[in-house]
């Protein structure tokens, strides 16, 4: 099956302008007429699709939220995706979107066995010995239902909605052209850079579309956790799984979004916090790949305490520096170090010359000091991170987005820690995770793998460096050959040049008259006058000008 193929060069030839009709109507009829005009697209707004009478009496951001819940699974992904980046919109809005929620309505069963079929072929049933027609759950890309293997394992089946892949291509489609738009037309949006917006929403969807990379990534978390008897990741069947078709072992245990799932005999809510946790943080610090979404209903509660994770569409993946500087950042907040902090960000970031880091600092304390020693009962430390990021890109701090997703499965750990226990503080619990993986830094075995590592590169290095040496002397010595230089004010540059020639022949000028003067002064009182009176006369000149400069 072909996955999503849209990019950012076909948002430049619009395929479906009915579908642009449609989308520029909703938020006509939502008020958003003035920014359809702004793009040249008032064309596409019909009168009857003017404004709701009552429509005034919503925010902008309600408005813009009402829009992508009419406007279907798409834009309720999108707007699920910018939820999470307040360095991206503002506040308003971020408040607004937490509220899309990405449940549709079941398909009946007919229709995702003929999804089943056109994958496995008519056979299917070779395969799987039933299935529970009632669907476990449903969501805008897929829908999940129960099912018994011919060899008697309870599974269940991720089948893709039919159709899901060209309809967000073609909403991708659009929202590529209306991105290049807004882009430029609206020069106040330029900040928010909405081709960037798109561009890393269409890679989430592209992984999330196949699910033979969540098959990866269940592979993956299984091979982490091999030693881990109390955290069950279920057992991928790939021989049944396709890139529309995830087949899964059944986990046996409750959700804890399932009232009454922490009231089953034997349950210690603070043995699972600790578990959980210690999952979580071996995730972040020790793997570099954690789940992005472990939400209450992705989280299972099991006999003996133990916990079984699901659904792995969205994970995050850390490198060595941004695990560092996550490690660092939580240690700042713990000592109240607001400049480390503003540091770690201008460290992981691409480099800016536009930060001011004292006011940074400021900002970030202005921030977080009036929580510090608050418990989860009173705070979001995932919340409060993402708000620091919009700070951040206030300072013109671009954010990774692997560090974004970071701050984004924070909330949804905390949420989750308060459901099972009310006095959960995460920033206390981490911290000994935190400082392990710092001192590690210092290791021994790990400086001397880092130092074999630049001794290699060191070699490679030397080794090139008299081939590299001598094309760039064979280039300068080349006919064609110009050094090219582009000064900043170059403008200025040259003026100030200019100038002080100027000047400087003056200041010539000037002296050989005071010089000639001063020569026939004792022969020729008036001409010796005539020559004082001509470098006179050039020195208020040449005074003037330097004045003007």
């Amino acid at each position: 099956m072909k996955i999503i193929s849209t990019g950012r060069q076909i948002g430049r030839t619009l395929k479906n302008a009915g579908r642009l009709r449609t989308i520029v109507g909703v938020f006509a009829r939502h008020g958003f007429h003035n920014v359809a005009e702004r793009i040249k697209l008032g064309q596409f707004v019909l009168a009857r699709l003017s404004p709701k009478a009552d429509i005034e009496k919503y925010s902008i951001s309600e408005r813009a939220r009402m829009s992508f819940e009419e406007l279907g699974p798409t834009f309720v992904k999108l707007g699920q995706l910018l939820a999470t980046r307040p360095d991206l919109v503002p506040e308003d809005f971020v408040a607004e979107f937490e509220k899309l929620h990405d449940k549709v309505n079941p398909l009946p069963f007919s229709v995702i066995e003929q999804v089943l079929k056109d994958e496995f072929g008519d056979n299917l049933y070779n395969y799987f010995e039933s299935f529970d027609p009632n669907p476990v759950g449903s969501a805008s890309i897929a829908q999940v239902h129960k099912a018994k293997l011919k060899n008697g394992s309870n599974v269940v089946v991720k089948v893709q909605r039919p159709g899901i892949v060209s309809t967000i291509n073609e909403d991708l489609n659009v929202l590529y052209f209306l991105a290049e738009l807004i882009d430029s037309y609206i020069e106040e949006a330029k900040p928010f850079n909405p081709l960037g917006i798109v561009d890393e929403y269409f890679k989430t969807l592209d992984l999330e579309t196949n699910f033979v990379v969540e098959a990866n990534n269940i592979r993956r978390f299984s091979q982490n956790f091999a030693s881990d008897l109390h955290i069950k990741i279920p057992k991928v069947h790939l021989e049944y799984t396709t890139e529309r078709v995830l087949t899964m072992e059944e986990i046996i245990g409750i959700p804890v979004s399932t009232e009454g799932a922490l009231e089953q005999p034997g349950i210690d809510r603070h043995e699972l916090v600790r578990r959980g946790l210690k999952a979580y943080l071996k995730m972040v610090f020790k793997d570099g790949l954690f789940h992005g979404d472990l939400h209450a209903g992705n989280f299972f509660v099991m006999p003996n305490n133990d916990i079984g994770l699901i659904d792995f569409g969205v994970v995050g993946r850390l490198n060595h520096k941004t695990q560092s500087a996550i490690a660092n950042m939580l240690m700042a907040l713990s000592q109240e170090d607001y400049e480390r902090l503003a540091y770690e960000y201008i460290d992981i970031a691409p480099f800016s010359e536009h930060v001011n880091v004292d006011l940074f600092a400021k900002e970030l304390r202005d921030l977080v000091a009036p929580y510090y020693g608050l418990t989860l009962k009173n705070i979001n430390l995932g919340k409060l991170l993402l708000k620091s990021s919009s700070i951040a890109a206030r300072h013109h701090i671009q954010v990774p987005t692997e560090l974004m997703l970071y701050f984004k499965s924070l909330v949804s750990i905390e949420g989750l820690g308060h459901k099972v226990t009310d006095d959960f503080d995460f920033l206390s619990y981490s911290m000994e995770f935190a400082a392990e993986l710092v001192k590690n830094q210092y290791d021994p075995e790990k400086i001397m793998g880092e130092m074999t590592q630049l001794a290699r590169e060191s070699k490679s290095l030397i080794s090139s460096l008299p081939r590299q040496l001598n094309f760039l002397l064979r280039k300068i010595n080349s006919p064609d050959y110009a050094i090219k230089m582009k000064i900043e004010e170059l403008h200025e540059v040259r003026k100030s040049i200019l100038l002080s020639s100027n000047l400087l022949f003056l200041g010539l000028i000037i002296g050989s008259l005071l010089l000639s003067g001063s020569l026939i002064y004792n022969g020729d009182h008036n001409h010796a006058f005539v020559f004082y009176g001509l470098a006179a006369s050039l020195s208020v000149i040449a005074f003037f000008n330097y004045l003007k400069k």
